[in-house]
């Protein structure tokens, strides 16, 4: 099984290197799409210095948006299923790993990657409470952490939500169009380290 792994980069010249090669190490069969969305100079000499033959590079001129950047990178996606990741070192690429685990033994069309938000702030927990309850209540399900990066969602089926989303209410639209369509969402936990 192959993996499509997206990374829209806005700005993260500190952190984008070490991002790349943690992803490229995960041992797994994946290819990897990295949007720069119009990103500082400092963002764009770093990409033209850690880029390889095995990562594809989508630019956006200008800053067009988070849902924008994954929607680009979701049309030129082959991989079996595909996940997000940010690029500011707070989600584990070594994670993929377990959460391709539940994917492929359960036969799932998406699974969720579950953080442990109990030692963030009391706002962080309270905003991702929030919106994952309000998830739940919408959709009559039974979400842990509606707002993870970590969503693991078939292609084909990813591709088919018509996705319209320009920032970071992509996370919500994600969700919704799954629930909506009927698809049971899967969870894992995941490691998390707030930056």
């Amino acid at each position: 099984m192959k993996l499509t792994v997206i990374i829209p980069i806005y700005n993260e010249a500190s952190t984008l290197a070490v991002l790349l090669e943690r992803v490229q190490a995960v041992e797994v069969d994946k290819e990897i799409i990295v949007v720069d969305d119009g990103s500082d100079q400092a963002t764009k000499e770093e990409l033209s210095q850690a880029i390889s033959d095995d990562i594809t590079l989508l630019t956006h001129p200008e800053n067009r948006g988070k849902g924008t950047a994954i929607r680009t990178a979701l049309a030129q996606a082959s991989g079996d299923a595909v996940i997000i990741q940010d690029a500011d070192l707070e989600y584990f690429p070594e994670d993929y790993a377990s959460l391709l685990k539940v994917y492929v033994e359960n036969d799932a069309s998406a699974v969720y990657g579950v953080r442990d938000l109990s030692r963030r702030s009391r706002l962080m927990r309270w905003g991702n409470q929030s919106m994952t309850l309000a998830t739940n209540l919408l959709y009559g399900y039974h979400l842990h952490d509606m707002e993870t990066c970590y969503k693991l969602i078939n292609r084909q089926l990813f591709q088919s939500l018509d996705l319209q989303s320009r920032r970071f209410e992509i996370e919500a639209e994600i969700t919704a169009k799954l629930l909506r369509s009927g698809v049971k969402i899967l969870e894992a936990p995941i490691r998390y380290e707030h930056r």
